[in-house]
């Protein structure tokens, strides 16, 4: 599929009802999209209400280019930014403080469907999974990285239980020559782990050299903290996650940042640093109904989670 297919295919933004209801933008006031994708939750923010200002950010080029094109018809009331979410704090330095924050943390349809970004192992193309387009690519980490590295990359990111025996497999594989597709790499898992799971035997190495090539759970962790800090009084924060790593950094980050404190029970006085900064909006994750489901499989594993700046942070007991 090329460039050009890509752009032309639906975009269906996952749990977009809800993330509306919980960022109210119907009140008006200025909103960012740290992740603006394909543009559609940012298009439904938008739509809510003629009062909403949106600064729209992504690191990836072809990702803010088809959002710019999507979303042109709000003319002056959306502003682009080439930038990772990572570094909201920076993006947002001389602005009013936000009304409203969004990060969506899954991988776009397009960024999937299109062989040449590497990010999917059902279709073969080079493996690169670089979402900016700059930096080492996943092909890059397994040339260089070592037996160490490579176990803990899949046993911490990816929760692969097999990492050394995939690691094994991987290193005999470089004695040949190095391993730059991603049926490639497929073939190498594939051959270790058989057919035992019902998901692809490569989701969560794929998974974990993501996240490793992009860095993406030291970015979650800067964006949440700069998410609370820039965020207006009575602002509210979204995070749709999509695997338990994810989802266990804004959930303890929101848990922290409404002043539940996260150390040890046998420390005499906190020392996370945790402050009464939030209240959080969702008990328990929201996840996608059936027929969402049914009608977009990716949401399947999608989790909202929200919670609401409040005037005054208070340091916990």
């Amino acid at each position: 599929m090329g460039t050009s297919d890509v752009e032309r295919a639906p975009h269906t933004p996952v749990l977009v009802r809800e993330v509306v209801e919980l960022l109210a933008p119907e009140r008006g006031g200025f909103f960012v999209d740290a992740t603006v994708g394909a543009g559609g939750h940012a298009r439904a923010l938008l739509e809510a209400s003629s009062g909403v200002r949106l600064l729209a950010l992504d690191r990836d080029p072809d990702a803010l280019a088809l959002a710019r094109e999507r979303l042109a018809r709000f003319g002056d009331r959306v502003r682009f930014v080439a930038a990772n979410f990572g570094d909201l704090g920076g993006e947002l330095e001389g602005l009013p403080p936000p009304d409203g924050i969004l990060a969506d943390l899954g991988v776009s349809s397009m960024q999937l469907e299109e062989p040449s970004r590497g990010f999917s192992f059902r279709r073969d193309g080079p493996l690169d999974m670089r979402m900016s387009r700059s930096g080492r690519s996943a092909a890059d980490v397994l040339a260089t990285a070592s037996a160490d590295e490579l176990s803990r990359i899949f046993s911490e990111y990816g929760e692969e239980r097999m990492a050394v025996k995939i690691t094994r497999a991987i290193l005999e594989e470089r004695t040949r020559g190095p391993i730059t597709t991603t049926r490639q790499l497929s073939r190498i898992v594939a051959r270790v782990k058989g057919d035992r799971e019902k998901i692809d035997p490569a989701t969560r190495v794929f998974q974990a050299l993501r996240i490793e090539v992009n860095e993406e759970l030291q970015a979650l962790s800067r964006f949440l903290v700069a998410a609370v800090a820039k965020l207006n009084a009575g602002g509210r924060l979204a995070v749709l996650s999509y695997h338990s790593l994810e989802d266990r950094v804004v959930k303890d980050a929101f848990r922290k940042q409404s002043g539940v404190c996260l150390c040890p029970p046998k420390l005499p006085v906190c020392v996370c640093g945790a402050r009464r900064a939030l209240i959080v909006l969702t008990r328990r994750p929201i996840r996608p109904k059936e027929s969402e489901i049914r009608s977009n499989p990716r949401s399947r594993s999608a989790r909202l989670r929200a919670a609401e700046k409040i005037a005054s942070e208070r340091t916990a007991v």
